[in-house]
């Protein structure tokens, strides 16, 4: 996109009212953004759904000099950015209806990778919920997964620097623009994140941390991910709303569940039973029900070891296996008489001691 495109895109996102189901809607009758400032009132009006209170909005005039100006600043600053009908645009968000226009990012972003998770959860994170918010980013991260989520206070900071600590890609969605950084005490974060992903927004320079920024920023953590995993939450929280539109762009969800007379948990147990989100007490789960291949890494090999320390669980899969061909999930489950939720992440673990090998179909093999 050049530079004359990016100024009559950004005055798009500056129209009042005009939101990005209505800006696409409005580039795909008129060709592209600077064309539709071009085009008559009348032809504007005669468009289904727009008329001439949004066809007022877009001919006032001080949205393309708001618009001059913040480009100057994307300028001066070096911001790149990305627009939804360009190749670079996240392609898991090209998919979602109201995915911004226009988005802007700093550090070194791939977000076309396959493997993409985002973490969200309460601020007011617990003890629990951060050894099980690390537990499950460590264990997760002999994938290479990209770990996204948005540098609030707890569950949030917790999943950034976890995926640092095991040198993961993770990324920062903002609710403000990117000449500043919500909470101030996170700045200490900034270079370490931008050096294993970096942030990405589609506020301006001019926009501040405001609530309802923070519930259109939810949408772009849900949209950009493959599934969405909610750690802990009260009844109440922004990351219920982020699971709801995950749910709504058809994305996996899934929450950890806590005990019953826990505030925080009240939130992750209803999406739980209600059948909002899947139960996760594990990596192994996850990696289970989005059919995620450890074989694929590229990263974190695993190399059979000579004396290994097995538990009682462990040993009664091992001893199972041994001598057999591969076999499916539940046929291990029943014949070793083990719940589901149990075997799964035995069998993680197993695999990443290079005692097992994984084959499509949830089918496991015994290493000789």
């Amino acid at each position: 996109m050049d530079q004359q495109q990016l100024l009559y895109t950004l005055a798009l996102q500056k129209a009042s009212k005009i939101g990005d189901i209505t800006a696409k809607k409005l580039i795909q009758h008129c060709g592209t953004p600077e064309e539709i400032f071009k085009e008559k009132s009348a032809t504007l009006q005669s468009i289904d759904g727009i008329g001439s209170f949004l066809t007022k909005s877009i001919k006032e005039k001080s949205i393309l000099i708001d618009a001059e100006k913040e480009l100057g600043y994307l300028e001066r600053n070096n911001i790149k950015h990305w627009y939804f009908q360009e190749k670079e645009y996240p392609n898991r968000l090209k998919n979602c209806i109201d995915g911004p226009i226009l988005l802007f990012h700093s550090g070194t972003i791939n977000l076309n990778q396959q493997k993409i998770i985002s973490i969200v959860g309460t601020r007011n994170i617990t003890n629990y919920g951060r050894i099980l918010c690390e537990q499950i980013i460590e264990e997760l991260s002999v994938l290479n997964p990209v770990i996204v989520s948005g540098f609030a206070y707890g569950t949030d900071i917790t999943a950034h620097k976890s995926a640092v600590k095991n040198n993961l890609q993770t990324i920062g969605c903002l609710a403000h623009g990117l000449n500043q950084i919500y909470p101030k005490v996170h700045k200490k974060h900034i270079f370490e994140v931008e050096q294993n992903g970096g942030f990405i927004t589609e506020f301006w320079s001019t926009s501040n941390p405001d609530r309802e920024n923070f519930i259109k920023r939810n949408r772009v953590i849900a949209g950009v991910s493959e599934a969405t995993l909610v750690i802990e939450s009260a009844e109440k929280g922004g990351s219920l709303i982020t699971a709801d539109i995950a749910n709504s762009y058809n994305r996996e969800v899934f929450a950890t569940p806590g005990r019953p007379e826990d505030k925080l948990s009240i939130g992750t147990n209803n999406l739980i039973k209600l059948q909002r989100a899947q139960l996760v007490t594990s990596a192994a789960d996850i990696i289970y029900m989005l059919n995620w291949d450890a074989k694929q890494s590229t990263t974190k090999q695993v190399q059979p070891k000579l004396f290994i320390e097995l538990n009682e669980t462990e040993e009664t899969i091992v001893n199972f296996l041994k001598g057999k061909d591969k076999l499916d999930l539940d046929t291990i489950a029943i014949s070793c008489q083990l719940p589901i939720y149990s075997i799964s992440s035995t069998l993680l673990n197993l695999e990443l001691k290079g005692i097992i090998r994984p084959h499509p179909g949830k089918q496991f093999e015994y290493i000789d």
